[in-house]
């Protein structure tokens, strides 16, 4: 995958392996947790919410495994290669848990549920298995371990959101988080796993995210990131203890609901369909200067006849119809996408249907890959991986060229500009730098001076570019 702005993306590569450590202000027991995740942002924001569980049973959080008294990777199935890169790592855990027998080691998320024989039976890497929908169980099981069994939950819910779980914010800057809205997916993409390893879609209570976001922002947030697999179907019916009556909310109206807690704290959400996107929601966002105008709409294939076989549920013609809505609605927002290359039976003028898809939109951003086949998968099932690889990675090729023209023009129409930022930091290259994020989502970096901190709104004078960031100075 190739990231041109790196930005919230959908699989941040930055992250990925990233082990996640808080500084606990109450008593501990004095058994230590690492915890290592990898894929997107929900699975990030699952590791949130095992260390809360976790932490309530009196563990600490460390940033060394070889420390650790309990070792727990939460993984992806969405690619082979984040597969590959889960089994080096529980090899690396293994040489470590034959110097330590007491180690426990578990594997967390969508890789548990869909190879959870593997890992117990036939490999026997670690001792707890917990898929997405089971780590309320976890101290129940890491004491099943403890008593030397091993322990499995890969049972999918319909019911189970967390909300009543406070997530704690795990190597947060204490400016920007993300929040979960809903569970599961009822898409069917064919080439997608998700369904099948998170379960079906529910929505979480409203007023439990409302709580969440007004909590954060108490704490000094300043930007919340609404997570869903398809957070534009979004859909709870409840009672409103307020109202005494029975009530709707639509994504639509969360969004509103959530940026009415202040004008100062900032909205982004992800991921939306094209197929469910509304045009409420566009003049929700449209009405509302906190609510970022930025979309992630995947479209994966420009050819009608490839999106048929992905079981996407619209067409070339209907996507193009929801970006013409974007531009019409929010004439200054900026769209990025999800593009597959190489899917089966795919022709070089379908190709080309993506290509001409990609000048038409004219993304800021866009995450691409060439289709690799996930075991279980409707595709898997029904269709053939008859692309050749070298040729998948030749259109990917000419894709990642056309993708780096347009992230190049869309930064080089700022330049002369004075945008308003969120500072996050130091910039990553060099502490004589601060960087921050406009609201089209676009990295600037400007010079450091001690008057700044994170957190502030400031305004930066746009003075040039690369493909993919902004470079400029503090306006007067």
């Amino acid at each position: 995958m190739i990231d041109l702005q790196l930005t919230d993306k959908t699989h941040d590569e930055g992250r990925q392996g990233e082990a996640l450590v808080i500084d606990a202000p109450v008593k501990r027991n004095g058994r230590k947790l690492y915890i290592e995740s990898y894929g997107c942002q929900m699975n990030f924001a699952d590791s949130e919410i095992v260390a809360s569980i976790l932490l309530d049973q009196g563990f600490e959080t460390t940033g060394d495994y070889k420390e650790a008294d309990v070792v727990f990777i939460n993984t992806c199935s969405i690619r082979e290669n984040a597969e590959q890169r889960v089994r080096n790592r529980l090899s690396q855990f293994g040489v470590e848990k034959r110097r330590n027998p007491k180690l426990i080691v578990g594997v967390l998320g969508c890789m548990a549920e869909r190879l959870k024989s593997k890992f117990l039976e036939e490999e026997k890497l670690v001792d707890v298995v917990v898929g997405p929908d089971a780590y309320r169980d976890l101290p129940q099981l890491i004491g099943q371990v403890e008593d030397g069994q091993k322990a499995i939950n890969v049972l999918l819910s319909r019911e189970e959101t967390y909300a009543d779980i406070s997530p704690v914010r795990l190597n947060g800057n204490g400016i920007t988080a993300f929040i979960s809205i809903m569970r599961g997916c009822d898409n069917m993409c064919s080439f997608c796993v998700v369904p099948f390893t998170r379960g079906r879609e529910r929505s979480r209570d409203p007023h439990s995210i409302l709580a969440e976001a007004q909590d954060l922002f108490d704490k000094g947030y300043k930007e919340v990131t609404l997570l869903g697999q398809n957070v534009d179907s979004y859909k709870w019916k409840g009672a409103d203890a307020e109202e005494n009556a029975e009530i709707e909310v639509n994504f639509a109206q969360l969004l509103e609901k959530v940026a009415l807690i202040s004008p100062e704290i900032r909205i982004r959400f992800s991921t939306s369909h094209p197929k469910d996107i509304t045009d409420e929601v566009l003049y929700t966002i449209a009405k509302h200067d906190n609510i970022c105008n930025y979309i992630h709409l995947p479209v994966q294939s420009g050819s009608s006849r490839v999106l048929d076989l992905m079981n996407r549920t619209y067409t070339r013609e209907w996507y193009i119809n929801r970006i013409d809505a974007i531009r019409n609605i929010i004439p200054d927002c900026a769209i990025s996408s999800d593009i597959i290359a190489g899917f089966c039976t795919e022709t070089e003028e379908e190709h080309q249907e993506t290509l001409t898809m990609m000048d038409y939109v004219g993304y800021d951003f866009a995450f691409t890959f060439s289709y690799s086949e996930r075991p279980g998968t409707l595709a898997a099932r029904k269709l053939e991986d008859d692309i050749p690889d070298e040729v998948k990675r030749r259109r990917l090729s000419e894709i990642l060229l056309k993708q780096q023209e347009w992230s190049l023009y869309r930064l080089q129409q700022n330049v002369g500009k004075t945008l308003r930022i969120l500072v996050e930091g130091p910039s990553k290259k060099s502490d004589k730098d601060y960087c921050g994020r406009t609201d089209q989502n676009a990295m600037v970096v400007f010079p450091a001076s001690e008057e700044i901190k994170a957190g502030q709104y400031l305004n930066v004078f746009i003075e040039r570019c690369t493909s993919a960031t902004l470079l400029g100075r503090i306006a007067d």
